[in-house]
Order: C-alpha cells, then structure tokens, then sequence
C-alpha cells in the first residue's frame, strides 16, 4: 500500500512539474502576442507615438523577410559564408533599436516634454537597418537569378540538342529514298519476266 501512495505522489509531483514547465512558456508565448498585439494597435493611432510604433512594425518585418531569404538559400545549400552570422548580429541589434523606439513611444504617449531630436537619430538608425536587410534581400535574389538562368539556359541547350536529334532521326533524307527507288527500279528491270 505505501509503495502505490509513493507512486502517486512521484506520478503528481512529475504532472506539476510538466505543468509549471508547460504554463512557463504559455506565460512567455502569451506575453509576446500581448505585446505584438499592443504595437499594432498603437501603431493605428494618429501623432509621432503612433508613427515610432510603425517604424518598429516595419523593422520587424523587414528583420523577418530578410531571416527567411536567409533561411531559404539554406535549405538549398547555398553557400552563403558568414551571412547567417551577420544576420544574427543584425537581428540583435533590430532588437535593441525596436526597444529603444518602444520606450520612446512611450514616453511620447506619457509626456509632452520629449527630446524630439532623438526622433531624427532613430529613424536614421532604422533606415541603416532596413537598408541592410534589403541589401542582403537584394544580394540573395540576384544569386538565386543568376542560379536559375545558369539552369535555364542549361534546359534550353539540352532542349535543342534533344529536338534536333528527333528531327534527324524522325525525318528519312530524300535523298536516301530517292537512291533506293532507283535500285529497285533497275533491280526490277533485270529480272526477267
């Protein structure tokens, strides 16, 4: 009897554990949305708050877009150098500029008395950012072109190549036919009736 009651307990022990360590990420998952949620909807509003919270929308997807080209060419084994490791860094840093553009805009909804100054030096910082993520975009997409017309032209020789042989084989030479009509005729003429 006490074997099974030491059982149960170390059976709720263990479903606690699995419980607070489930509820943990729910909490952290959830406080993200909570937050993603709050910057689109500040980002609606009217005023310089509203324009800074779209500035960290528009980096965010910047960040993403440029982390999916990314992974992209990694899956099809690219080979990118140290461009992972530099989006990595880069990411790093979109995190640090979209915090300091948060706390800005909340300082502008609290407060009237703001350096505005500061504005101008983050959206400068925002321009070098996206500017960066569109570069590595851009850099990816003209590979993968470049990838695909090596392909392409690749395809195309091999489809004339192909379609020549078939006409070669496909059509008899007239001249063939006209040779053997002309034996066979002669050949005809010899043999006695």
């Amino acid at each position: 009897m006490l074997a099974i009651l030491a059982f149960l307990l170390l059976l709720t022990g263990v479903g606690v554990y699995v419980l607070v360590k489930v509820g943990r990420k729910a909490a952290v998952k959830a406080k993200q949305a909570t937050t993603r949620l709050t910057t689109h909807v500040n980002a609606m509003g009217p005023g310089e708050a509203a324009e800074v919270e779209r500035l960290r929308l528009d980096l965010r997807r910047e960040v993403s877009l440029t982390r999916q080209a990314v992974e992209t060419a990694q899956q099809q084994g690219w080979g990118l150098g140290d461009l992972p490791h530099l989006l990595a860094d880069l990411s790093r840093q979109a995190e640090v500029h979209d915090a300091q553009l948060g706390m800005y805009a909340q300082q502008l909804r609290v407060s009237a008395y703001i350096d505005h100054a500061t504005l101008g030096k983050l959206r400068e910082h925002q321009a070098k950012l996206t500017a960066m993520c569109a570069r590595i975009r851009a850099d990816l997409l003209g590979h993968q072109v470049q990838h695909a017309s090596a392909g392409i032209d690749d395809l195309r020789a091999r489809t004339d190549l192909e379609i020549e042989a078939r006409r070669t084989t496909a059509v008899p030479d007239p001249l063939d036919e006209i040779d053997h009509l002309y034996r066979r005729t002669m050949e005809q003429r010899r043999e006695p009736s």
